[in-house]
């Protein structure tokens, strides 16, 4: 059921009433994660990727203080427009951005919640945030994981950021008992490369065999999401040296210049994606894609059943 607070679109709201499947969207990668007009371009790219492989689009954002699940073309362009504007809406600033009537774009865990609150079990995005390099003194942890430890959303993605420490960010996941899966590898994604050579919990090797696990964790009453990491695809995928490079580069210029917590994240991908000359970017843009497609794979299996 969906929450009364929560605005849907006609085609969202239609689609799980009907019990279609339905694939959330974040929009913080929309206003915060790429540079105009890529990131409108994007965005839409995405949502027709979900439809092309049989889902419906539920890109989600907070409108004027009012949760919104199924933005229209028109608001999308309006957040791309805006850009850094536009404030960055995890977990705990919702409360604040609907009293106070303002615009937000979702991060991964405010995605979640929203879907959640909505209906919607699958959700595609980038990479996830995770434990920050250095988190043993600065504490710096992405709320992204204590929301997959606790909301029921399949959040299929490339692995964690890559400026992230992803052997921690692994072991928090473990600790708090989300299952990390790996479609087609035994091997965490590191979101721009294909590899880590950090092991998965579980390799999966098709949408029904993931929608059977997620069925069998919560009809057993296992609350909390799983995660699915998804490489990206071999043709788009960027070698390892260059990319550990810029991000080392990106984090010691970070650190020079004092970013940290919520700017940090933008920081480094802006950063990372100047220092390749625009790979990164490319890739980014192929992986979310790629995601996209396979959430809408993984929610019709749902919608099966």
């Amino acid at each position: 059921m969906i929450h009364a607070m929560i605005k849907t679109s006609a085609p969202v709201r239609e689609a799980l009433a009907e019990g279609q499947p339905v694939v959330a969207l974040e929009s913080t990668i929309i206003s915060h994660g790429m540079p105009y007009p890529r990131n409108v371009e994007t965005a839409l790219s995405v949502e027709q990727h979900v439809r092309d492989n049989g889902a419906v689009p539920a890109t989600i954002a907070v409108i004027g203080g009012k949760p919104t699940v199924g933005l229209t073309p028109d608001q999308i362009e309006y957040l791309g427009r805006e850009g850094l504007n536009v404030t960055k809406v995890s977990r705990r600033d919702l409360p604040s951005i609907m009293a106070t009537g303002r615009d937000g774009a979702t991060t991964v865990a405010s995605t979640m919640i929203l879907a959640a609150r909505a209906g919607i079990r699958v959700f595609a995005t980038g990479g996830i945030g995770g434990v920050h390099r250095g988190a043993e003194d600065s504490m710096d942890v992405s709320a992204d994981l204590q929301e997959l430890a606790q909301t029921d959303v399949a959040v299929v993605c490339a692995g964690a950021k890559a400026i992230l420490d992803l052997p921690k960010t692994l072991e928090y996941l473990e600790t708090h008992g989300v299952p990390v899966l790996g479609f087609g590898t035994d091997d965490l994604p590191g979101f721009y490369t294909r590899e880590t050579g950090l092991r998965v919990d579980h390799r999966v090797e098709s949408a029904a065999e993931i929608a059977a696990l997620l069925r069998a964790k919560w009809d057993f009453g296992l609350s909390g999401g799983v995660l699915v990491t998804n490489p990206v695809p071999v043709e788009f995928a960027m070698a390892r040296d260059p990319i550990d490079r810029a991000v080392e580069q990106a984090l010691a210029e970070a650190q020079a210049q004092g970013v940290k917590g919520k700017d940090s994240t933008p920081f480094l991908l802006a950063r990372v994606t100047e220092l390749t000359g625009g790979d990164s970017l490319a890739t980014n843009i192929r992986l979310v894609e790629n995601n996209a497609r396979l959430a809408a794979q993984i929610a019709l299996e749902i919608a099966k059943a």
